[in-house]
């Protein structure tokens, strides 16, 4: 039985979240199916991380078994040519087995990184519809750098936690947070070793009543410190959100290619 871990790329704006629904509407709907017509059987597959409706993915990895024998550009040309110009798969690697740790595209995973992409600006821009958050009040990039040091580090994150995360512990490890404005967009950019459900745009609501001069930047320290998330800003729109990046440990050897943010934008 061979492993094989596959890159995949899309526009959630389509989709109803990354797991599968019985309406079949999912990426991971999409992507068995697209699996099962190029290799002629169900393959169950394994994602490093969720993702919400409307959200994006630069490099979502997903792993599946198989005792099929593809060369790995194969799996990458075979499966696109079945897929919906919204999703493809961008590269694959058959990983060699291992009894005492086994490749797993979601326990293998050392930290997941996401980019929130805001429009900001006092008029909407059709031309970002779906691929960009949007604020029409001026947003000030520097109150929101100087809010965001509380949070570097282990913390439970429950203020902000959705109400149906089902994640066993609201303790994660956040690595990094930048918030870079380029022209008329604000890029925040969040690397943690892993997310509660809405945890991103949770924060980035907050950042932005920061931002706008709603709140002071403490403000979100003590909002960590509460961990009530009645006390935070509202969930912010998932447009601008974009699983970015996967960490892996480089013995694994995967041919993953996002080096840049949005480079599009």
């Amino acid at each position: 039985m061979k492993r094989i871990a596959i890159g995949v790329q899309y526009d959630g704006t389509a989709w109803h979240g990354y797991q599968k629904q019985e309406d079949g509407h999912t990426v991971q709907d999409q992507l068995e199916n697209a699996l099962e017509q190029f290799a002629r059987v169900r393959l169950a597959t394994t994602c490093a991380g969720r993702t919400d409706t409307g959200v994006h993915a630069l490099e979502q990895v997903v792993h599946f078994d198989t005792d099929l024998s593809r060369d790995t550009h194969s799996w990458v040309r075979g499966v696109n040519a079945f897929l919906p110009a919204s999703i493809a798969v961008r590269w694959a690697k058959e990983i060699a087995p291992d009894p005492d740790d086994q490749f797993h595209a979601r326990f293998s995973a050392r930290a997941r990184t996401y980019h929130y992409v805001l429009y900001n600006n006092a008029t909407r821009s059709p031309l970002l519809e779906g691929r960009a958050g949007f604020c029409f009040r001026p947003l000030d990039v520097a109150l929101m750098q100087a809010a965001v040091a509380p949070l570097i580090g282990w913390h439970d994150f429950s203020a902000f936690r959705a109400a149906q995360c089902q994640a066993k512990s609201p303790v994660k490890l956040m690595h990094e947070i930048r918030i870079e404005r380029r022209g008329e967009l604000v890029v925040f950019t969040i690397t943690a070793n892993a997310f509660l459900h809405h945890m991103v745009r949770n924060l980035v609501g907050a950042l932005v009543y920061i931002g706008t001069g709603r709140e002071k930047p403490e403000w979100l320290g003590q909002l960590l410190e509460a961990r009530a998330r009645k006390d935070a800003a509202p969930t912010f729109m998932p447009d601008g959100l974009y699983l970015a990046k996967i960490d892996y440990d480089p013995k694994w050897a995967l041919p993953l290619e996002t080096s840049s943010a949005l480079p599009w934008f």
